[in-house]
């Protein structure tokens, strides 16, 4: 395997290089509300909304949807009045995908459909473009299953493509596992990651087809990388793509439906021999900054600059403020960023330079039983 790039930048880092401080009272009242999905051990548990007001200090959790079994991944459309959720578990069908209605921040949601995935373990959903359909990534069953949203968020299942293969982590790449989805920006493409074979698979999408999905070509990573998390850059022109296993963050051209290796970066320096778990990629609202997170024995959250080549360079490694930051995400003005540590049970607040991209950990943190994954609503 071709060496990941080395982070010098990061031989100054330690942890703890962003002390831990209080969040000033400097801008006027305004509230960031998350949907989280969580995982679940008992039924008053389940689909969580997390409000953040950052002039008050407040951090406030309320359960909008429980009773249902591990929503370990949730979104909104636009407009944040359908809501859908994956149900993580195995049975004859699979898992179960949900649409729900959300007419009011302050109710509870209301559900419309509930539906197999035709694959175990549904794990991500990806909306197309112009939110007409919703994607399944099943991990266990190693497929993907493709549904239209009819009238008031109804769900009809169109289609699921099984996957196959396997690379050379016995332990976690013996059998396909399909981890998440994502359109082009023009709607025209589905691609999704295979941990299991460690393959991008690039689809055709067809909105006006029965069976949206036809296979264009399919992109091999590095033996063993196991890619889980990908991100399209703001224009579409690139792919930035979370290796879980090899924890390396790579960066893909993206043109007329075909990938090229352009960069790989590291999110641990070189001389880290801890176990590694990347887990999620996101990129900052003005784009010009890129996330990652690593669990393991890392626990941390690694910061990219772009630079005026077009390179990443990493500029911040710090902790995540918990153990297992399975997701994390970033407020829409950019100003703060939250990490979700599954293991810990929390949620922790980080301030962001907006002009370095550069975290720093506030004193600010909630308590929500196993949160794995937190999706922005509208302001």
């Amino acid at each position: 395997m071709k060496k990941l790039f080395s982070f010098f930048l990061f031989a100054s880092l330690i942890w703890g290089c962003s002390p831990n401080k209080p969040t000033e009272v400097k801008e006027p009242t305004k509230t960031y509300s998350f949907l989280v999905g969580t995982y679940t051990d008992d039924p008053n548990q389940g689909i969580n909304q997390l409000d953040f007001t950052p002039v008050t200090n407040s951090l406030e959790v309320r359960v909008i949807y429980p009773g249902i079994q591990n929503p370990s991944y949730v979104l909104a459309n636009a407009s944040g009045d359908k809501v859908f959720a994956v149900e993580e578990i195995h049975s004859e069908t699979g898992g179960n995908i949900l649409s729900l209605q959300r007419s009011n921040p302050s109710e509870a949601l209301k559900q419309i459909t509930t539906m197999p995935t035709f694959g175990d373990h549904p794990c991500y959903l990806a909306l197309s473009p112009d939110e007409r359909f919703i994607t399944v990534a099943n991990y266990s069953g190693g497929s993907v299953s493709v549904y239209k949203i009819e009238e008031n968020a109804k769900l009809r299942h169109l289609q699921t493509e099984q996957h196959s293969g396997k690379s050379i982590n016995e332990a976690r790449q013996e059998a396909a596992h399909v981890h998440s989805t994502v359109f082009s920006s023009d709607g025209k493409f589905l691609l999704t990651a295979d941990l299991g074979s460690d393959e991008i698979t690039i689809y055709d999408f067809d909105p006006n087809s029965p069976e949206p999905l036809t296979i264009n070509n399919t992109f091999k990573t590095q033996p063993g990388d196991g890619p889980r998390h990908m991100i399209f850059t703001p224009d579409g022109s690139e792919l930035l793509v979370v290796q879980e296993l090899t924890a390396a963050l790579e960066i893909f051209d993206f043109q007329s439906g075909k990938l090229t290796s352009k960069q790989r970066v590291a999110l641990m320096a070189d001389t880290y021999k801890g176990e590694v778990g990347a887990a999620e990629v996101r990129i900052s609202p003005d784009g010009n900054h890129v996330y990652a997170s690593n669990r393991g024995e890392a626990n941390s959250l690694t910061v990219y600059e772009k630079r005026d080549d077009g390179k990443y360079w990493g500029i911040q490694l710090v902790s995540s403020g918990g153990s297992m930051p399975r997701n994390f995400n970033l407020t829409a003005d950019g100003k703060y960023l939250l990490s979700a540590n599954q293991a810990s049970n929390e949620v922790v607040v980080f301030e962001r330079d907006p002009a370095t991209g550069k975290l720093s950990e506030t004193d600010l943190k909630v308590e929500i039983h196993k949160p794995v994954y937190l999706h922005r609503l509208a302001s």
